[in-house]
């Protein structure tokens, strides 16, 4: 018997990721404008601040908001060396039009759209790596041959 065995709640994903901001309203923005986050649940607190949101994309949920006072395990890269002790990965339709909708919205792309192929007993994809202004990193995926799929 699998542990993950009953459904999610309604809403939600089997797996979602938190992501914690400085600014989180300015992030917000950003990941929708450049990574086509939708704001699913935002609730804003006092002095602009935001306490907790909810984004989506294909699917996938992230939650997000300010650097909490009482919780020092959780800060943006930029607070900590640029250190990313996680990886968001996302699998978008096509990564090429993706990789130019960031750049466009002024993402860092720290690694250029290019294919990747495992081998015929595994797969093939096309991705990029992205950074947002936070230092967050951020990695897009096309699958582009599935495991058992002909090479073309």
């Amino acid at each position: 018997m699998s542990v993950a065995s009953k459904p999610p709640p309604k809403g939600w994903p089997r797996m979602s990721a938190s992501v914690t901001y400085r600014e989180a309203a300015k992030a917000i923005d950003f990941l929708c404008q450049a990574f086509g986050f939708e704001v699913q649940l935002r609730v804003d607190g006092e002095a602009g601040k935001i306490e907790h949101s909810e984004l989506v994309l294909g699917g996938a949920l992230i939650t997000t908001g300010d650097v909490e006072r009482g919780r020092p395990w959780r800060k943006p890269p930029k607070e900590v060396d640029g250190v990313n002790t996680t990886q968001l990965c996302f699998y978008v339709d096509d990564v090429d039009a993706h990789c130019a909708r960031a750049r466009a919205a002024g993402a860092t792309i720290l690694g250029e759209p290019k294919t990747t192929d495992y081998g015929d007993d595994y797969w093939a994809d096309r991705s990029y790596e992205a950074a947002d202004p936070e230092g967050h990193r951020w990695y897009f995926m096309q699958r582009m041959r599935s495991k058992g799929e002909a090479r073309q």
